[in-house]
Parts: structure tokens; sequence; C-alpha cells
């Protein structure tokens, strides 16, 4: 329990998860206060996940890159299990809104999107670092909430966050993602910092 409660410190997952909890509330309370439906609109559901996975991503790596990659610890099961935790973890704070009045669904699109960001997260975060992770999703969800295209395939994979739960070229993106970003951290982890980075800390 004690090794527990260190690493989660170590991450500083509690204040992340008080981040993403927060983020929840607020984006809860704002589609009851100025919205007569129940269901929360797509583009809200998609820019909610979107926040709880950037939340959350300050969690992928720890203060230690050199801890991180110690060969006495088996890392690999290690990562692949924490970052299906924080997959479960977002996707619970979104349906735990479907006992409320406003609700955050349906939930084979949050589901959907919160796998495929969080993978494509996990995959920059490989690539770019942890706390640059976040560029890249942010930047290609806003563009296909601001500009979705449904009239070709191609259209609907630059744009699987903004498509319906069941459209098969949004799913199949996001599973490829989901899969190839959970594959790609748990081998590697995260991209190891700068010196300056790694002593602001």
């Amino acid at each position: 329990m004690r090794l527990l409660t260190l690493y989660l410190r170590s991450r500083y997952v509690l204040p992340a998860l008080a981040a993403a909890g927060t983020a929840t509330v607020g984006s809860w309370t704002l589609w009851s206060v100025f919205s007569d439906e129940r269901d929360v609109g797509i583009q809200m559901v998609v820019v909610t996940v979107l926040i709880l996975v950037a939340a959350l991503t300050a969690t992928l790596d720890g203060p230690d890159d050199e801890l991180d990659g110690t060969g006495a610890l088996r890392w690999r099961p290690r990562r692949a299990a924490y970052l299906l935790m924080v997959l479960i973890v977002v996707v619970a704070l979104m349906l735990v809104t479907q006992l409320t009045g406003t609700r955050f669904g349906p939930s084979a699109l949050v589901v959907r999107d919160a796998a495929g960001l969080l993978g494509l997260t996990a995959l920059s975060a490989v690539v770019l670092g942890t706390a640059r992770a976040w560029f890249l999703p942010l930047g290609w969800t806003l563009a296909a909430v601001l500009f979705p295209h449904t009239d070709t395939v191609t259209g609907r994979i630059l744009t699987w966050q903004a498509q319906a739960p069941g459209d098969t070229a949004a799913v199949s993106t996001a599973a490829v993602l989901a899969l190839g970003g959970l594959v790609a951290y748990a081998w590697y982890g995260s991209a190891r910092r700068a010196p300056a980075e790694a002593a602001q800390r």
C-alpha cells in the first residue's frame, strides 16, 4: 500500500484527478444551466473527453526518468495497466452523469473518443514527451469539432472524434490509435525530458 501511495504521489495523480473531476462538474453545470436538453450535445461531449484526457496526461511519467526506465521493475505491464486505468477513470467520470438530469453520452461515443484520444496522447508522449503530449490531440480534436466531414470515408477518418457513435470509419480510427498508443507507451514509456524540463518537475 505504501508503494502504491508513493507511486500515485510521484505522478501527481490526486491533483490530476481533482482537475478532471472539476472539469466534468464544470461542463455538466454549464450544460445544465444554459440548455433545456437533457442529453449533452456531441461537441460538448467530445471537448469534455478531451479536457479529461489532457488533465490526466501529466500522470503518464514520473519525476525521475532513470527510475521509470530501471530494469528492477517490470514497467511494460505496469504502464499498460496504468493507461487502462486512466481510460476507466475518464469513462467513469463521463458516464456517471447518466444518473443525473444532464447526461454525457451516448456511452459508445464516450468510450470511443476516450480510448482514441488517450491512445493518441500516449503515442505523442512516446515521441514528444509528456509535457507536449496533449498538443496533437488538442489541435486535431478542435479541428474535427469545428469542421466535421461526413461525406467521404477520408473525411470521417480525419474527423473521427466528432462522428456518430456507430460510424465504422471513426470506430476503426479510434481503435487503431488506442491500440497503437497502448503498445507504444507500454513498450517505451514517455520520451525522456531535457535536463531543464526534468529540473522543473
